[in-house]
């Protein structure tokens, strides 16, 4: 055979395993967003234009959220919010719409104190789904349940559902590096 053929079927050896490569990489890449975003990523995909889309996404939340300067609670604080959302929760079955309100803040708080960006619900919830996959479903649907509330279209159990979906969020941030003060 001549030279040219055997430069050819090279060639094209070359470009097949580089295709090989690139898609075992990404593979290996949408698994890996897959493990550390759970459900997260499930949804994800389901409300982006393509999957692509939402790899993306979830790769710049991942970015975004290195740059934060997260820290634990200390001891004392770690106490005092518990405190409070003990308070919270005896103060539910009289004022359960008062009860819901401070849960949303008191989740802001905490949030605040870790270091999360608190400016507004949607960058809340990107970034803490980061770290907190498994609950921030339970966060954005104690979130929407509060905007019912202050609408005034959230009935009893819509109320407790919503104190419950934050405490599930609470308790993780409250916790997460409690054995390392």
């Amino acid at each position: 055979m001549d030279t040219w053929v055997w430069v050819a079927i090279a060639i094209v050896v070359v470009i097949v395993l580089a295709a090989i490569a690139l898609s075992a990489r990404s593979r290996s890449r949408r698994h890996g967003l897959h493990e550390r975003f759970g459900d997260e990523y499930d949804r994800s995909v389901t409300s982006a234009d393509s999957r692509r889309a939402a790899e993306r996404e979830l790769r710049e939340r991942e970015a975004e959220h290195d740059e934060l300067d997260l820290r634990p609670l200390s001891s004392a604080a770690r106490e005092r919010y518990e405190h409070d959302w003990s308070e919270l929760q005896s103060r539910f079955v009289d004022r359960p719409q008062i009860a819901v309100a401070d849960a949303d803040d008191l989740v802001t708080q905490v949030m605040r104190e870790r270091g999360y960006p608190v400016d507004d619900f949607e960058a809340k919830s990107r970034l803490v789904s980061v770290d907190h996959p498994d609950v921030v479903q339970n966060y954005r649907a104690g979130h929407a349940i509060y905007v019912k509330t202050v609408e005034g279209s959230a009935d009893t159990e819509d109320l407790r559902q919503a104190v419950v979906s934050y405490r599930a969020l609470f308790e993780e941030l409250v916790r997460e590096g409690a054995d390392n003060n």
